[in-house]
């Protein structure tokens, strides 16, 4: 089969790092791709929203599956180009991708279907949770527990557009729970941890996710299949009903409260850097699953979990979520593979024949390990290989973690 990968962060690379491993595979393509992809596939100056230069890029290669990574081209109706052009696309119309591109469709579409979320409030009053309803890039969720902090929030939510979303707070422990599928069915990938805040002990802004973890304590897989009857799959029925099947992966952030599960969000796409964690515990043929959720056919999959752990941790720039460096040299990715990491560009650029960075997430590392403690020293011994000015990490992912 001939892949067309779309996106550049490290969730493509890992993507493209599973899907490099696939028996049927025969080229790699990526959309714009980075220089770890580059390392695996074919990278093509595309950019992930063209969905005409898209299309023009997959006939040219006479791709048999596009792979679209980001939520912004979902929602911009990339997937949708392609498929009616006859293109088979793993991700959702525009239509099912609404689920993540406007927080008020998604808590309406979950009021029908009857999934537990947090309640919506008419006004915002501490404690709370502000959100913008549209894309904001993970950036875009603000908790209030007071008065100062529902102000801030309010001025902060509205640089993502004027439409926002107040929550109730809900406490309690939240992880991610990802689903393959194909328009009716789903098929559940181990659950994972992210860890949103930028400093330790989850402090600071949110960002776009700086560490995470697979497996999680006490939730295997009989616990993953009751959350998917009770979330995923109404979900999936409800989008069917309306003429808008998902075809994807659908995530949920789901938090456990003592009332049960509650949804706080759903995302139309792998998670990142969730997706770093779960692809090193999958296996069998990751490209023959995701070519049968395109085809709808996902029953004829075949995709198994190993029993061991992985740890990822994402190498920020100094001044990261509120800014981004560029062009500083990056030193010790070798080194680091060295000792049996995987190292995962997610915002990474050539100078020459230097790497620098690009971005705001720099590197992804992640290990692995018979358990989470395990995963979680190779992880970091691993980042302490690696260098770039202001480089910044978090210090405690899974530090917590019992597995």
């Amino acid at each position: 089969m001939k892949v067309l990968l779309v996106g550049s962060g490290g969730r493509e690379h890992a993507l493209a790092w599973k899907l490099s491993m696939a028996p049927r595979l025969e080229e790699l393509h990526a959309a714009p791709g980075n220089p770890g992809i580059a390392n695996l596939g074919r990278c093509h100056p595309v950019h992930a929203e063209d969905g005409e230069g898209l299309l023009a890029l997959a006939g040219s290669l006479e791709a048999d599956l596009v792979v679209v990574g980001p939520e912004a081209p979902l929602v911009a109706g990339v997937a949708d180009e392609l498929r009616h052009a006859g293109v088979p696309v793993f991700g959702p119309s525009a239509g099912a991708a609404r689920i993540e591109g406007s927080k008020s469709f998604a808590k309406e579409l979950m009021r029908d279907a009857g999934v537990p979320t947090a309640e919506l409030l008419p006004i915002g009053r501490p404690p709370c949770v502000i959100k913008a309803d549209g894309l904001a890039a993970g950036k875009g969720v603000f908790i209030c527990k007071d008065q100062p902090a529902l102000d801030l929030a309010l001025d902060a939510a509205r640089v993502f557009g004027d439409s926002i979303v107040i929550e109730e707070l809900l406490e309690g422990e939240e992880i991610s729970v990802l689903a393959l599928c194909d328009g009716a069915q789903a098929v559940a990938l181990p659950a994972v941890q992210d860890f949103k805040r930028a400093e330790d002990g989850d402090r600071g802004p949110n960002t776009g996710g700086m560490g995470s973890y697979s497996p999680l304590a006490s939730f295997g897989a009989a616990e993953i299949e009751e959350l998917l009857d009770a979330i995923h799959r109404p979900v999936i029925a409800e989008l069917a009903a309306r003429g808008t099947p998902f075809v994807g992966t659908l995530f949920a952030g789901v938090m456990l409260t003592d009332d049960g599960p509650r949804v706080l969000e759903f995302n139309c796409r792998f998670g990142d850097p969730e997706t770093q964690s779960l692809l090193p515990r999958l296996e069998g043929d990751l490209l023959g699953a995701l070519a049968a959720a395109a085809s709808g056919h996902l029953s004829d999959s075949d995709l198994a979990v190993a029993e061991n752990a992985a740890v990822t941790v994402v190498l920020s720039a100094g001044e990261y979520p509120a800014g981004v460096d560029v062009g500083s040299p990056i030193d010790g990715i070798e080194s680091a593979q060295e000792t049996g990491a995987l190292v995962f560009h997610a915002g990474t650029a050539l100078k020459g024949d230097r790497l620098v960075t690009n971005g705001g997430r720099i590197l992804n590392v992640t290990a692995t390990g018979d358990t989470v403690t395990d995963a979680r020293e190779r992880a970091y011994s691993a980042c302490e290989r690696i260098s770039f000015p202001g480089m910044r990490y978090r210090k405690d992912i899974a530090g917590l973690a019992h597995v």
